[in-house]
């Protein structure tokens, strides 16, 4: 079966690399332009670009599916197409190419967290399990029919990105068993059940942690936010970084923002319990870990996060 491969991300190549090694004759990749990376902005090919390019699969690059881009994947006659991350929208006549449709793996179980971070709002809300989901791609957003589903515990220490890894690998394996299904002629979709929420993209904003909030909710967006948009907060008015906290109920109370020494940990008071920073980048300054930080710091206890 021919197969057209839309991705981009780096959570995308385990699906490419599983459709390559399951058989499939992957005609063509759909991913994004170049992107500039770093502090020099290099010009540098998506994830999924790179992994194609090592593959010697054709390259179609394009922010936006217009009808030259559309034109293109026509003339690879592709079979089906399957799509995880690619970071665009594909309209109607994109979506009429291929005669078994677009298979799109999701990393939620929809109807929950439809929407471009899954993971990220999974984590940030408390969801305890996630997964991920093989659906038939529609014009709605995330709303098709789906063929097969995979759960996924969400464990208290679980980063965005650490999640989003097992998922991809996970997903990788349901994405190549549907598209199997498809070409027997035995996949069946089924229609959406259950509440619908939605994951629009995270934004700088929503890695900002508020001290005020309990100890749980805080910890929850350190991680969801984990690694981006990344977490913070200020402090004298600067942007200051945070990696994942840790919740230490049995601390003494601080209050919301306040910072504490407790042995070799560095505490901060929340509208609950303190939490424990692990690792922190002040403004201007490399990632650190807290105990180096806050050496540097002449009061800690005048210290205050905003």
């Amino acid at each position: 079966m021919r197969v057209l491969f839309a991705g981009t991300p780096a959570v995308a190549v385990p699906s490419l690399d599983a459709l390559v090694q399951a058989g499939f004759d992957v005609v063509a990749v759909l991913t994004r332009p170049d992107a500039p990376l770093g502090r020099k902005r290099v010009l540098t090919p998506s994830p999924v670009a790179a992994r194609a390019a090592e593959l010697g699969i054709e390259i179609i690059h394009a922010a936006k599916v217009d009808s030259d881009v559309t034109a293109r994947m026509a003339a690879v006659e592709p079979d089906v197409a399957a799509i995880v991350a690619y970071g665009g929208l594909i309209p109607r006549p994109a979506l009429d190419i291929p005669r078994h449709g677009w298979v799109n793996l999701h990393f939620s179980l929809l109807p929950a967290w439809r929407g471009a971070a899954p993971v990220q709002r999974a984590i940030i809300a408390g969801d305890d399990v996630t997964g991920a989901v093989t659906f038939r791609l529609e014009e709605g957003l995330d709303t098709g029919p789906v063929f097969g589903t995979l759960t996924e515990s969400v464990n208290p220490g679980d980063t965005a990105g650490a999640l989003l890894e097992r998922l991809s690998h996970s997903g990788a394996v349901l994405l190549a068993q549907t598209l199997s299904a498809v070409d027997a002629g035995k996949a069946v979709a089924l229609p959406q059940q259950g509440d619908v929420s939605l994951a629009p993209k995270l934004g700088l904003e929503d890695g900002r942690l508020d001290w005020r909030q309990p100890a749980l909710a805080i910890g929850r967006r350190a991680r969801g936010a984990t690694p981006e948009p990344g977490a913070w907060t200020t402090l004298a008015g600067q942007r200051v970084k945070l990696e994942p906290v840790l919740p230490r109920p049995e601390a003494a109370a601080l209050q919301p923002g306040r910072l504490a020494v407790d042995g070799k940990s560095v505490l901060v008071g929340t509208g609950s319990h303190p939490v424990e920073l692990t690792r922190i980048q002040p403004s201007g300054k490399k990632m650190m870990t807290a105990a180096d930080w806050a050496r540097g710091q002449a009061t800690l206890e005048s210290v205050v996060f905003e």
